[in-house]
């Protein structure tokens, strides 16, 4: 691929394959579009033609909108930058939009929120594909970490949780500052002067996920920062982080960043 501009033109990227060949991939990933508009029918055609030959369709941000219009998302989840998350639900009401999440995986066709989230989508399908180390690998050349869970809330849909007052903001910041500690379902929802029922409804409703499962994420990541900031031995990193024990970090960690924490040390602490 090459990238063409003047020195008052908009960037440009050609490529030297042609839409026919996506008939013949078996992935198709197909970036941003103008979401108010609709795509061209050519490629929605090619589109719908490379999902029956059974071809894998990704979308990167409002390239969901395309995948909508050529009927791959009807009946699936799906999801798309925040900002075009009730368009796409209210133009494609067939579709299960989940605006809060990096990215969906559907098996065959998979969805991801703005193009950062697009990134992980590409490193989730290059683990899928050719494995974790694979994965890493690429993760290192762009100087990323290597796997960001999909269930992962967009990060700028909520970036000062709290100011509504009928959020979660306050549980979010009180589960945080426990991460060293057990902490049930039972006592979040009591934080949240909820039933544990009614609290998974609206944790999943503004997060995307559960509460033990965003609970976890945070453990992880919060060892992640340990890891890039501190010598700590990976047994006081565990302690600190709830998660217990070395083997609890080791394979948790495995399971949402795709490596093992020395690994990741080696690979991302700041000097």
């Amino acid at each position: 691929m090459t990238a063409t501009a003047g020195p008052t033109e908009p960037f440009r990227l050609t490529s030297s394959w042609s839409w026919d060949d996506a008939l013949d991939a078996d992935t198709v990933v197909v970036p941003g579009i103008p979401a108010h508009r609709s795509p061209d029918e050519r490629g929605v055609r090619i589109l719908r033609t490379a999902a029956a030959r059974g071809a894998r369709i990704a979308s990167i941000c409002t390239g969901a909108f395309a995948l909508a219009h050529a009927g791959l998302l009807e009946g699936r989840r799906a999801t798309t930058h925040w900002r075009f998350a009730d368009a796409l639900a209210e133009r494609f009401p067939g579709t299960d939009v989940g605006p809060s999440v990096l990215y969906i995986d559907e098996g065959q066709v998979l969805t991801s929120a703005g193009i950062a989230a697009g990134l992980d989508l590409c490193l989730h399908l290059m683990r899928r594909d050719h494995g974790a180390a694979v994965e890493a690998a690429a993760a290192g050349v762009l100087v990323t970490p290597p796997q960001r869970s999909g269930g992962q809330a967009q990060f700028i849909e909520y970036p000062t949780p709290g100011i509504d007052s009928g959020d979660h903001g306050e549980t979010l910041r009180w589960m945080r500052g426990k991460l060293a500690e057990p902490l049930p379902l039972a006592d979040i929802a009591t934080h949240a002067m909820m039933s544990r029922r009614s609290l998974a409804r609206h944790f999943r409703a503004q997060t995307g996920t559960t509460p033990l499962r965003w609970l976890l994420a945070q453990r992880v990541q919060r060892a992640r920062e340990l890891l890039e900031a501190t010598d700590l031995p990976l047994g006081r990193v565990a302690e600190a982080t709830g998660l217990g024990s070395v083997e609890t970090l080791r394979h948790h960690f495995a399971r949402q960043v795709g490596t093992t924490p020395s690994a990741y040390r080696t690979a991302f602490r700041r000097r």
